[in-house]
């Protein structure tokens, strides 16, 4: 993804970087307000480039993981509404987005917050989650 997407602890949804200042960053909403303010240096701030997932082997990528969730989609939005799932509900999510979770590090917030987080990019447009060169990069590095 060539924006950087941001999330922002205490304020729900992601936000899109837009530009930074000498103390703080201006962040737009990804949503239909669109709505922009700075983020000042007391509130946590994380890319999602820089977010893995706990498995069983070695953690993955949260990108790839909306990849995977995008492909098994055939890129429509997820048939649930994440805030109203149960616990058997996210599960099953999980073990079609990612079957090798770890079941005992990755809680249902967590998958909750995958879900709702996959939903907002999609409904958004903002669908290219893993550059093809990083892939194709990766994959030789594993062989």
């Amino acid at each position: 993804m060539e924006k950087t997407i941001l999330s922002i602890s205490g304020k729900s949804g992601l936000f899109v970087l837009v530009s930074r200042g000498r103390s703080t960053l201006i962040v737009e909403s990804i949503d239909e307000q669109k709505k922009r303010f700075p983020v000042g240096l007391h509130d946590r701030v994380t890319s999602l480039n820089d977010v893995s997932m706990y498995t069983d082997g070695d953690d993955i990528s949260l990108m790839k993981v909306f990849k995977n969730i995008y492909d098994k989609q055939n890129g429509a939005l997820l048939e649930f509404d994440p805030k109203k799932a149960d616990k058997a509900q996210l599960q099953s999510f999980m073990e079609t987005a990612l079957p090798e979770y770890d079941r005992d590090r990755v809680y249902p917030n967590d998958m909750r917050k995958l879900a709702l987080w996959y939903n907002i990019l999609v409904k958004n447009g903002m669908t290219d989650f893993v550059n093809e060169e990083e892939e194709v990069s990766e994959e030789k590095a594993a062989e």
